[in-house]
């Protein structure tokens, strides 16, 4: 479990300030030398140093509150796969009304020449910017000159408005560190909940008092120095099958509880889910969007068309929806405009479309309501404390007799009641427009499931001739039928899926229900390969695993700490039935398996046969569970192994004497 604790500010001890900044341009004979085996044999760089400070200054242009926030770094580079490590990336973030600045910014490289450090320094041209998306912004630069064995430093300054959050501090990163430090310098009036997030330990804190930092309506404030120390950091290593990284990486968060005004009164800002409750069901961009039936009055009987039972009425207006609006691929919790705007533009961002939903709902007389949530690649929201800021999604929640549906019609593809995979994350939040809110498990309500069925025959020509015909049901026809409506036809989905087989070739293809999304999407193939070449028609060799076979292992490490999020439980079945034109005995096949995981957590099935002139292949993969805790790791990675190590072997058939 995640590590989590609070330190309360303005407790303080009284010491000697200790935090400081190194020099920058010194590199030293040990850190050009630095032996990596000291800290990651394997790694391709190294960061020697990192320091970091944020502060609250009067920003002189606008007289408004900001923080400057101050970077300094040095890294190790051992090898040409470390280079990409001088590619840096620094995100800002931009809106209509606030914005953050990069200032002061200078990077070097230093290679050793006859025994001496040069420097190389990055011209300012190289720094170009990037709008990655509406919000957020990237300035972007690469390192000169780099080589194996090269040094890199760069350092700059961010001027944030951003008081809220001050400035979040990853310690671990995405290769090992030897030593990273962070000062925060926050006015004695500004109470923030600091956590430490993820699984390393800090090697030092301290607290300290600064006195007279910062000037405010003529008053002289006091702050406190907090510096936080951590040294011999692993790498944070991705792996599949995982949320959110800002989820386990070892990093300090600031939240802003409340400020001490200059004239005597207190503003609060870590609310109660009541305060939450009341700001958003009367924000005029939730709220009341929620409150929009009146829109959908004169166009519900056309949209019910006759429906009678509560299930088949929210069946109708949920497909309405995803007809009528369609989704511009942003995000948030806020819609941008009024719902009848909204059915008139047909498009809209998550909010606009989901609020519209639950309007939609209530018009056609349904009990519904809104949950707000953090996606995957978000991170899990803020249940200590309700800050709106941790959410990014809203979605429809409606309550039918004794059974509640999850809705989000973002996604045509989506059945009825399925929510995306990247809103199964942990929990959100239950808004209902005259109820306390709640929290509300976020699960798949249907398991991804495929089933391939092969009835072949074995021709004289040493070629298998058959049908094969596929089943998916859940996320696998969701992820299916988003695969073919990329493609103009799908005809055209078909010649690039044959042209990816190469040894299979596919005709007369049949693909139903590809938009009855609601059925199970059922694709239908006559199929021809060869089970032995022209030099020796005796035998056949048969690798039965052409079908999604597993080549790779999704877990290498040799520990995890985190858990293994699949989004939800799988079943895959493949059944293989084979007519041989005489008597063949099997002379060679994979093992016959059955293995599982502990707690009933999945298990995997094989098993091959020959029973009058018919070769029968079976396999089954089953994971039952959509989380499998870090304890369950090295179960899964042994697993996976097992089952790699079986499908490397064929199928090799003897004619009988």
């Amino acid at each position: 479990m995640i590590r989590l604790f609070f330190l309360t500010l303005f407790c303080f001890i009284t010491s000697n300030i200790y935090a400081q900044n190194f020099n920058y341009g010194a590199v030293q004979n040990d850190e050009y030398y630095f032996d990596k085996n000291k800290i990651d044999s394997n790694a391709n760089a190294v960061v020697l140093k990192e320091f970091g400070t944020a502060a609250m200054q009067i920003d002189d242009a606008t007289g408004r509150l900001v923080i400057q926030f101050e970077h300094h770094v040095k890294i190790k580079i051992y090898n040409k796969e470390g280079f990409r490590f001088a590619n840096i990336v620094i995100p800002t973030y931009k809106d209509d009304n606030k914005q953050e600045f990069v200032n002061d910014l200078k990077a070097s490289t230093f290679n050793m020449v006859n025994g001496e450090f040069v420097e190389t320094l990055m011209d300012k041209k190289a720094v170009f910017t990037e709008n990655r998306n509406r919000y957020t912004q990237l300035t972007k630069f690469t390192l000169p000159n780099i080589k194996d064995g090269s040094v890199i430093e760069y350092s700059y300054r961010i001027e944030s408005p951003l008081i809220f959050n001050f400035r979040t501090w990853e310690f671990q990163g995405d290769i090992p560190k030897v030593s990273s430090e962070f000062v925060a310098n926050i006015p004695g009036n500004y109470n923030y909940n600091v956590s430490l997030r993820g699984y390393q330990k800090l090697s030092d804190s301290k607290a300290e008092i600064y006195k007279e930092c910062l000037r405010l309506n003529g008053v002289s404030i006091d702050c406190s120095r907090m510096t936080y120390i951590m040294k011999n950091i692993p790498a944070f290593i991705e792996e599949d099958y995982m949320t959110a990284s800002s989820n386990f990486k070892s990093a300090m968060y600031f939240e802003l509880s409340d400020v001490q005004l200059t004239n005597g009164s207190k503003q609060s800002y870590t609310k109660t889910w009541n305060d939450v409750d009341y700001e958003l069901t009367s924000d005029k961009n939730f709220g009341s969007q929620m409150k929009k039936a009146s829109v959908f009055k004169d166009l519900m009987p056309a949209i019910l068309k006759g429906e009678t039972d509560n299930l088949g009425k929210a069946n109708a207006v949920y497909n309405y929806i995803k007809k009528q609006i369609k989704w511009n691929n942003y995000y948030g919790n806020y819609s941008m405009e009024n719902t009848k705007t909204i059915l008139e533009n047909r498009s809209g961002n998550v909010a606009d479309i989901n609020l519209a939903l639950i309007s939609a709902l209530s018009a056609a007389g349904l009990e519904v309501e809104a949950v707000i949530l953090s996606t995957r690649e978000n991170g899990m929201p803020n249940k200590l404390f309700p800050v709106l800021s941790s959410f990014n999604y809203v979605v429809a929640k409606v309550n039918i007799g004794d059974k509640s549906y999850l809705l989000d019609a973002t996604e045509p593809l989506l059945p009825f009641g399925l929510l995306p995979i990247r809103c199964i994350n942990d929990q959100g939040r239950v808004i209902n427009l005259k109820k306390p809110s709640y929290w509300i498990d976020l699960k798949a309500s249907q398991k991804s499931v495929t089933t391939y069925v092969l009835t072949g025959k074995l021709n004289g020509d040493g070629k298998i001739n058959g049908v094969i015909t596929t089943t998916s049901i859940g996320y696998a026809a969701f992820n299916k039928r988003k695969d073919i409506k990329k493609y103009n036809s799908s005809e055209e989905f078909v010649e690039k899926l044959d042209e990816r087989l190469t040894k299979i070739s596919l005709s007369n293809p049949e693909i139903n229900n590809i938009d009855s999304v609601d059925k199970p999407l059922v694709e239908k193939y006559e199929i021809e390969f060869s089970a032995h070449d022209a030099t020796d028609k005796n035998q056949l060799f048969l690798n039965p695993f052409f079908i999604n076979r597993i080549t790779k292992n999704p877990f290498n490490l040799n520990d995890r700490m985190y858990p293994v999020d699949l989004g939800a439980a799988s079943d895959e079945r493949i059944i293989i039935n084979v007519t041989l034109p005489e008597k063949y005995e099997l002379v060679e096949k994979p093992k016959d398996m059955a293995i599982s995981l502990p707690t009933s957590g999945g298990r995997y099935l094989l098993q091959s046969s020959i029973e009058d002139n018919k070769l029968a292949v079976n396999q089954i993969l089953q994971f039952n569970k959509a989380i499998y805790n870090a304890d369950d790791y090295l179960y899964l990675k042994e697993f996976y192994s097992k089952i790699i190590q079986n499908q490397k072997n064929d199928v090799l058939l003897k004619k009988a004497n």
